[in-house]
């Protein structure tokens, strides 16, 4: 692709991460978004934010899946961090195992063979976040910033007691992706303005919940009478202010048909515009 082709391409697409990420002294966009893991396609995540958050809110949003970058060097300048991935890297691969490759599933998951043979590693996750990461967020909020967290983003909460203090939350699972409703508890909240129950097809995340229950506002809830760790429900959503910022977490988001829900489009909008504290 030609520079001129590639410069025209990035400006179509407006303020996403294809560009090059900002370095020292840049100017850079409105938000931060850490997304992408093993289990959930970076791809997806940006091109499902782009749209609900960058494009149809006009806030300008730097993408990456690199999570060293999440540092206070890299949080000093913007106003609003998104993250949605797991707590989980995997430095030597994955063991073999290529479960999250569609295209390997579609064919019937053949025997892995290789000429020469290749020696393969075990498996062995690690977490990412180091005690200054998660001190750099806590900081960043505390100081007026403004925190968005999706979907698996309370993995991250088992990792480091700063960043499960700012976030609310740990988590503790999940069942396997199945339908289940997203309830508004809270009408009179500003995030659940304009939005009724609506039913996903998603991962339904548990977790364990930290702060007080007057800041939720979503649960989630299996209708079928299928139930994981003793409940069918689970906390769906919340949001408070946190020092001079403020947190909103949201459940759903494992498949770019949850992120663009039109219920969950307006969920993540009004998330956005609360704890920026902007209107409509």
């Amino acid at each position: 692709m030609s520079n001129i082709n590639r410069r025209s391409m990035l400006a179509a697409l407006g303020a996403t991460a294809l560009a090059p990420f900002p370095g020292k002294g840049a100017k850079k966009a409105t938000a931060f978004a850490l997304i992408g893991d093993r289990y959930h396609n970076s791809d997806y995540i940006r091109i499902g934010l782009t749209r609900t958050i960058a494009q149809q809110l006009g806030v300008s949003v730097d993408f990456t899946d690199e999570t060293s970058l999440l540092n206070a060097e890299t949080l000093d300048g913007y106003k609003v961090l998104i993250v949605l991935r797991d707590g989980m890297i995997w430095p030597e691969g994955y063991g073999g195992d290529e479960s999250t490759n569609a295209a390997w599933v579609a064919t019937g998951r053949p025997k892995l063979t290789f000429d020469p043979p290749l020696a393969m590693a075990k498996a062995k996750p690690q977490f990412w976040m180091k005690p200054s990461q998660g001190k750099a967020v806590r900081q960043f909020v505390e100081s007026g910033g403004s925190a968005l967290f999706l979907h698996n983003t309370t993995h991250v909460g088992l990792t480091d007691p700063d960043f499960r203090h700012v976030l609310g939350a740990a988590y503790t699972g999940h069942p396997p992706i199945r339908t289940f409703k997203v309830k508004v508890t809270n009408p009179d909240h500003p995030i659940t303005q304009g939005v009724t129950d609506f039913v996903v097809t998603d991962e339904q995340h548990y977790m364990t919940y930290d702060k007080d229950p007057k800041f939720q506002f979503l649960q989630t809830v299996n209708e079928d009478g299928l139930i994981y760790q003793g409940s069918a429900t689970a906390p769906g959503g919340w949001s408070y202010d946190y020092g001079k910022g403020r947190v909103c977490y949201l459940s759903p988001g494992h498949m770019l048909s949850d992120l663009w829900h039109p219920h969950y489009v307006k969920l993540q909008q009004n998330a956005v515009r609360w704890i920026m504290r902007t209107k409509a």
